[in-house]
């Protein structure tokens, strides 16, 4: 069984190490699950290493869509987002229309949404509110646009009064965009102090940054995704010294893995957590119990 410094876990031994916590299993909030069409065309970009990317990064689990829900209930993870984000103007709608019929069908996926800088945003938002949304996405760096922008003014408001937690990658990792890193998105907490906003790969690399934003506002939370593996610290090491203020945010960490869009075998990101030696109460918090409270598990 893995003990921080000890050896890695196996994919197979997930599921054991999170019942050796006392917890019922992993509670992912950085999944994704995309209509076919645009989930392979994201994974011909990773996998030739376009300028977001920056890297080589062939994906680990490229299987059909049943094989993807199978592998999550195998290590052990009994609920996870499936996020979905746009590119372009007229994506958004026809994507949360896709992912309200997934949540339908798979009761193990939190009912997901996204959004985009355009005239209808504020309506189809509001529709995804109304038909449950539990979970939003938004993508700075790949959408290319600027969160302050006129049209998501509305758009964040209606997010912080009703209480729906925003995945929002706004770091500057893996490669910087026009609007990413902690300007832009510290405007819109300011503007929206309720917010609930999820800062996607802690942040990274603005590690200290986020961490700051997160110690002023209450409702900030920071997933985990693909921080402290071997992959990503070979790029962006999160700063050992920042690892007390991880614990001492340790109620307000969530676990990510950005599964299956990842390098590496899913039990990587379990074991390079454990491995930072915060204990086995922080270890039940950020991958079970900080989401089972945010998400009404």
């Amino acid at each position: 069984m893995q003990e921080p410094g000890g050896a890695r876990l196996e994919d197979g031994q997930v599921a054991e190490y999170a019942r050796s916590l006392g917890i019922p299993g992993l509670i992912d909030i950085h999944v994704h699950f995309m209509p076919d069409n645009v989930l392979r065309k994201v994974w011909a970009y990773f996998e030739t290493a376009g300028p977001l990317i920056g890297s080589s990064w062939p994906v680990a689990y490229k299987v059909s869509e049943p094989e993807r829900l199978e592998r999550l209930a195998a290590f052990g993870v009994i609920r996870h987002g499936a996020l979905n984000y746009p590119h372009k103007p007229g994506m958004a709608e026809w994507l949360n229309q896709w992912s309200r019929e997934f949540a339908d069908a798979h009761p193990s996926s939190f009912r997901c949404a996204t959004f985009y800088p355009e005239p209808s945003a504020q309506r189809y938002v509001s529709d995804a509110i109304e038909s449950g949304a539990q979970l939003f996405k938004a993508h700075i760096q790949v959408g290319a646009y600027d969160p302050r922008d006129t049209y998501l003014k509305p758009v964040w408001g209606m997010l912080a009064e009703a209480g729906i937690p925003v995945v929002t990658h706004c770091g500057s990792g893996p490669a910087p965009g026009a609007y990413t890193g902690i300007g832009p998105i510290s405007e819109v907490m300011e503007a929206n102090p309720d917010l609930t906003m999820i800062v996607a790969h802690l942040g990274n690399p603005e590690y200290e940054e986020f961490l700051d934003l997160a110690k002023r506002y209450p409702r900030v939370h920071l997933d985990t995704t693909m921080a402290f593996t071997p992959f990503t610290e070979s790029q962006s090491p999160f700063p050992r010294h920042l690892l007390p203020r991880l614990a001492e945010l340790g109620d307000r960490i969530l676990l990510g893995s950005d599964f299956p869009n990842i390098p590496y075998p899913y039990s990587v990101q379990i074991s390079a957590l454990a491995e930072l030696g915060l204990g086995e109460e922080w270890m039940r918090a950020v991958l079970y119990e900080n989401a089972s409270r945010l998400m009404g598990v």
